[in-house]
């Protein structure tokens, strides 16, 4: 399952700032469970299952067999790539289509470690030309994204620009927004090459200058929604962003950089009460209540979900240590 590495993720995260042993054990649970997934060809999400659960398991302890799941991770989720096309194929297929979707610049942070840790470029290279096939295809002239792109496995030639999760081809689905704002912040941060910290901040600015934003932040579903303000919210794409603007800031000059952060400290205030914040021992133990999985199909609607975890409690770090003046 695409998200079966978040629940771990978190627990690790959680670890790292605790010390409870009790969480630790959980998450060592979960990993056994999880590693068979670093053979799984099927999936493009092996970034989300096995870098946000391997990889901050490696951070925590350095033990050579999670450096050599992770690799096998990269190795599976390479074979997914084609170079006719220049992107790494999200869903399979029967028909004559290669679908690509806006989360899969989530799963590049996966290849950018496995070059590091194998001295093997071509898992770098893969990253770089998939982000730039995506900037190249999946971006209107307002840096709002599509979330799917068909293109010709034949010749890579984009043959439908449309929809799954958003309200519709053209709008712009928040998570997705927030998905690519994230993706080509860790392309800036892995290459130091310009253009994706332009790209971020373009994507950045489509989001907080949307009229459709929310004074709170915490964006609607869809920013197009048909019933905005009556439109759900969703905490997990807030959740993304905040994670994404802190580590962007770092980036960006004074001026962008202190827009980013405030627009996150108000995310993450937002998020840490009422509504979205839930009580201990209610909310099925999770942390946060009101995201959005996936409303054309009616499934996961206006109810927690992991990531939305997942991401804030990782922007929770990032907030506290560039606090402490410390890298996020």
């Amino acid at each position: 399952w695409w998200c079966s590495g978040f629940y771990p993720g978190t627990l690790l995260y959680l670890y790292q700032q605790t010390k409870d042993q009790v969480l630790l054990t959980e998450a060592d649970r979960m990993l056994n469970i999880l590693q068979k997934e670093q053979y799984n060809k099927t999936t493009h999400d092996l970034g989300f299952m096995m870098y946000c659960s391997f990889g901050n398991a490696l951070k925590i302890d350095p033990k050579p067999e999670y450096k050599q799941i992770l690799i096998n991770s990269a190795k599976s989720l390479s074979t997914r790539f084609n170079p006719k096309v220049g992107v790494i194929k999200s869903w399979d297929s029967s028909k004559p289509e290669y679908l690509v979707i806006i989360d899969n610049m989530m799963n590049l942070e996966l290849l950018f470690w496995a070059t590091r840790a194998t001295g093997d470029s071509s898992f770098y290279k893969i990253a770089v030309t998939h982000a730039n096939t995506t900037m190249k295809n999946h971006f209107r002239p307002d840096y709002s994204s599509y979330h799917v792109i068909n293109y010709n496995p034949k010749n890579g030639v984009v043959q439908q620009k449309k929809t799954a999760q958003g309200y519709a081809d053209e709008s712009a689905w928040a998570r997705g927004q927030a998905w690519s704002l994230y993706g080509y912040t860790v392309m800036y941060r892995e290459t130091k090459d310009k253009k994706y910290l332009d790209q971020a901040q373009h994507i950045a600015s489509f989001i907080l200058q949307n009229p459709n934003l929310p004074k709170d932040k915490i964006p609607y579903w869809d920013y197009n929604a048909p019933n905005i303000p009556d439109a759900l919210r969703d905490a997990s794409a807030a959740s993304v962003m905040a994670s994404a603007l802190l580590e962007l800031g770092k980036y960006a000059d004074p001026k962008n950089a202190q827009l980013y952060f405030s627009t996150s400290e108000t995310i993450l205030k937002n998020l840490s009460a009422a509504p979205y914040k839930a009580k201990p021992g209610t909310n099925g133990g999770f942390i946060l209540a009101h995201s959005v999985g996936h409303i054309p199909q009616k499934t996961e609607v206006d109810v927690p979900l992991t990531y939305a975890d997942y991401y804030f409690v990782e922007a929770m770090i990032r907030y506290k240590n560039l606090n402490k003046n410390q890298q996020p």
